[in-house]
């Protein structure tokens, strides 16, 4: 009797468990504030910045992330696709948050305002969009 009712308990947990994963999955999938946070920035230069000043906001971006503890994922790189549809931009920057508070902290934060002031006079355009990855 009591192997049936630790068994009972057993499976009343971990279906209990499985409700809840299921529950907040669900709740994700409505809240675009809960989950992951994906942050991405593309860059065209203004014709005539040097690589010399391209290089010094590349170092700059990549010191946010030291800089600002919301941001829990950080990776660049340059435009290198083949099929000629980058309209110009040359750079992409994936910030990542654990959620839209991270976000909510990073953006007014002086270490990012600083950066900003550094390039936009160096900014022809920018793209931004941001996303909560889904499985």
């Amino acid at each position: 009797m009591k192997r049936l009712l630790l068994a009972a308990t057993i499976l009343a947990v971990l279906c209990g468990l499985a409700v809840n994963a299921t529950v907040c999955e669900e709740k994700k999938a409505r809240d675009p504030n809960l989950g992951k946070l994906r942050h991405v920035v593309l860059l065209q230069f203004k014709e005539g910045t040097t690589p010399a000043q391209v290089k010094e906001l590349e170092d700059a971006f990549r010191a946010l992330p030291s800089r600002i503890p919301a941001v829990v994922g950080f990776e660049w790189g340059t435009n290198n696709s083949p099929e000629g549809l980058a309209d110009g931009f040359t750079h992409c920057f994936l910030v990542t948050f654990d959620d839209a508070k991270g976000r909510e902290a990073y953006l007014p934060h002086p270490a990012h305002r600083e950066f900003v002031g550094l390039l936009k006079p160096r900014l022809e355009k920018v793209l931004v969009v941001d996303y909560v990855a889904r499985d």
